[in-house]
């Protein structure tokens, strides 16, 4: 397998980094490919968004589309678009999605962003675990 990122950026809580050196549109998208490979099965129902970062409705964008492109059977993308954190872990509860992925660095400054990836009743899904499963 061919991955083109570095593991420094798959954390204990998220996967984080400077934007656009660590974190940017391509990197996602691996990312994204191989999160849908392993974790998401037909049937599939995951909710995204994104905060206010000036990156993130970019990196928002090539998320949806890199899921789209790996066609799930019959997943249900649910568009969250701009949220807080703590909306999408409850729109993941309420919902009853099988994920979630928040585009965000959280506390990090500015120049950082990333994904913070939940499964079902929005339990989190560490930046480490992520790795083990697509590295």
């Amino acid at each position: 397998m061919n991955i083109n990122f570095q593991k420094e950026i798959f954390k204990a809580y998220d996967i984080r980094g400077k934007y656009p050196k660590e974190i940017n549109e391509k990197i996602i998208s691996e990312i994204i490919f191989q999160f849908a490979k392993k974790f998401l099965k037909p049937n599939s129902k995951i909710i995204i968004g994104h905060d206010a970062r000036l990156s993130s409705p970019a990196i928002y964008q090539i998320t949806i589309k890199k899921l789209k492109d790996c066609k799930i059977e019959k997943l249900k993308i649910i568009y969250g678009k701009l949220m807080t954190t703590p909306m999408l872990y409850f729109l993941t509860n309420y919902l009853k999605t099988d994920f979630g992925i928040m585009i965000t660095a959280s506390h990090n400054p500015k120049e950082y962003n990333g994904l913070k990836i939940v499964g079902k009743n929005a339990m989190p899904i560490s930046g480490k675990q992520i790795w083990k499963k697509i590295s």
